[in-house]
């Protein structure tokens, strides 16, 4: 576990700052995420944790100082868009932050977080590295820097779209460029598929696409809100002419900047749009006026192909939620354990305390579901087919919750820093603007709600669902920790179980809509739990530590089972502050806890 240290940051002038406002520019977040340290082991093989585990603790290093800096400068100096060079030529270029290129130097160069799902060599692993790398990769650099992490994300995710569906010669003209660490040679991806009247009903979209008859296509129309705007290569949504109506009349191109011979492509960037958050990154309007792209995959399965690379882009949107979770909550802990108010530290306040746990549970649940989500991610992707059916709900409940989760767990870090947290040069202000986009990007709240409901009944994933959540209780109860998976701990997940499997069933019918968040919500919370329970069983078997059992039942007592507001608050301050402060707890106070919640049950009934 990790010890508790603070870090003095030197002023301009050399000095040492001694405000008595805790500063946490210096620490290190890898080796400050205690959890993150148990974790790892269960989910990489010793031969890439063994190599993985010095170059994390190097990344963490600069998270905490260099990599926070740069990510600052980025977004107090946004990209600015030029239509005409000095010389009065019509050539679009936006020019982007000197910090803003340092960063792309370290996520796509440094770091190949675009390559290393396709090619070997990256981080000097001979081999393509698992999802849980590139996952994990991503929820370190979001506690830096999260707007990059959409153009990194898209282009890995049309590297991938394009060599499941492109034709050969389309995925060999475009791939060394894509998968490419050297920002010389870089090809960046996007994605153009938001229109004014096509958002989340993308059957709507109104871009045509003309057959040129030589292998290419012309694309006319507007696309409203383009991220990575000046990318080297875009995934389109356009309807050819003469198509039929609605989704299934769409394609899915891919249009590149530049063209074969130099020349820029027919479109243009209208302008760039003036985000609440993610403001280092240039998002846009295009108008695509004839723009040359070729096509990828079959006419009319565009958007089936699409969802291809949005589920992925989900995913990613989950676990960037999830680090910033982090980001925030090891802020409000850093001061907590930094600071002191009327003769204690913040951290023995009961009211501190309580709020620090409130935020640690929803951070360690998004931690849990998007690791083993990635797990399933490469199951899937090896050809299980049981695996393909959980990640199809999974994936979606990753972006409902974590992402929603991650808005109030950064509001709840600024008001533990107080008014300094309002202002921009501590971080809190830029978490809390960005975390907003996780839950818009890629779908709404809504939208995503319904799509968790299609996964359960179109996609019959509820049950695959199901059948895996109860084979990890069962292997979580041989792992070890009988006294707290076996007990009253397993009965509530059982009985939770049942429960939520009758009401996502009960959403079938189109009338039980309005209930579709909150049923969504409470299946993410007792996967998670389930989850946690599976890992924590593993961790205590290994360490003694019995933090993350608690912390699994704490998910159901604070999250799924009913709450009486006016009832005692009977939760153990010991307990909390073991939790908080990453110490470990007991397998006798993990079984107490678990037993409190057949209690908790009793009394709220």
């Amino acid at each position: 576990m990790t010890t508790d240290t603070s870090v003095s940051r030197a002023g301009t002038n050399g000095s040492v700052d001694t405000s008595p406002v805790p500063d946490s520019w210096g620490i290190n977040r890898f080796t400050d995420d205690g959890a993150l340290q148990q974790l790892l082991p269960l989910y990489l093989s010793q031969d890439l944790y063994d190599h993985l585990l010095p170059q994390f603790e190097r990344l963490g290093a600069r998270l905490g100082g260099e990599l926070d800096d740069l990510a600052h400068q980025a977004d107090q100096n946004p990209p600015v868009l030029h239509h005409r060079t000095r010389s009065g030529q019509d050539i679009q270029r936006i020019e982007k932050h000197p910090a803003y290129q340092q960063l792309e130097q370290v996520a796509f160069g440094e770091l190949g977080m675009a390559a290393m799902s396709h090619r070997g060599g990256v981080l000097g692993w001979p081999e393509p590295l698992p999802p849980v790398v590139k996952y994990l990769t991503f929820y370190l650099f979001a506690q830096a820097e999260f707007g990059l992490e959409c153009p990194v994300s898209m282009t890995d995710a049309l590297t991938r779209t394009l060599r499941k569906y492109g034709d050969p010669a389309l995925v060999a003209k475009f791939i060394d460029g894509l998968t490419s660490q050297n920002l010389e040679e870089l090809t960046q991806g996007a994605m153009f598929m938001t229109e004014q009247d096509a958002g989340s009903d993308v059957g709507r979209t109104t871009t045509t696409a003309r057959d040129n008859q030589d292998g290419t296509w012309s694309l006319t129309g507007e696309k409203w809100f383009c991220s990575n705007a000046d990318a080297d290569l875009a995934l389109v949504l356009a309807r050819p002419e003469g198509a039929e109506p609605g989704i299934k009349g769409i394609g899915l191109f891919i249009m590149p900047r530049r063209l074969d011979d130099g020349q820029l492509n027919s479109y243009r960037i209208v302008r760039l749009k003036d985000k609440l958050g993610t403001r280092s990154m240039a998002s846009g309007e295009i108008s695509l006026q004839g723009a040359t792209a070729y096509l990828v995959g079959d006419l009319g399965q565009g958007f089936k192909q699409m969802a291809d690379m949005i589920n992925s882009s989900r995913l990613s949107n989950g676990v960037r939620a999830a680090g910033m979770m982090r980001r925030a909550f090891g802020e409000a802990r850093y001061v907590a354990l930094n600071r002191e108010a009327f003769g204690r530290q913040l951290v023995d306040l009961p009211l501190q305390r309580r709020q620090l746990i409130k935020m640690l549970v929803p951070t360690e649940q998004a931690t849990s579901i998007f690791l083993h989500t990635a797990r399933v991610f490469a199951e899937a992707d090896a050809g299980d087919s049981h695996a393909a059916s959980v990640l199809r709900i999974l994936t979606p409940l990753v972006k409902l919750r974590a992402c929603r989760d991650a808005r109030k767990v950064a509001g709840d870090a600024m008001e533990a820093r107080g008014g300094v947290g309002y202002i921009e040069e501590y971080g809190d202000a830029r978490i809390l603007r960005d975390v907003h986009l996780g839950s818009i990007w890629e779908g709404t709240t809504n939208i995503i709600g319904l799509d968790v409901v299609r996964a359960a009944h179109r996609a019959e994933a509820l049950t695959p669902l199901i059948e895996h959540l109860r084979q990890l209780l069962d292997d979580a109860a041989s792992a070890g920790a009988e006294d707290v998976v076996s007990g009253p701990l397993r009965n509530c997940l059982e009985a939770q179980l049942d429960r939520v499997t009758h009401a996502v069933e009960g959403l079938a019918d189109s009338a039980a809509e309005e209930q579709v968040r909150q049923v969504a919500t409470a299946l993410y919370n007792i996967t998670s739990a389930v989850i946690m329970v599976s890992e924590g069983a593993r961790i205590a078997a290994a360490s003694g530590d019995h933090s993350r059992l608690v912390l699994a039942a704490m998910v159901l007592r604070h999250r799924v089972l009913p709450q009486d507001p006016l009832a005692p608050v009977t939760e153990s301050a010991q307990l909390l502050d073991a939790l908080i402060r990453q110490q470990p707890v007991t397998e006798t106070q993990a079984a107490d806890y678990a037993a409190s919640l057949a209690e908790f049950q009793r009394v709220q009934a």
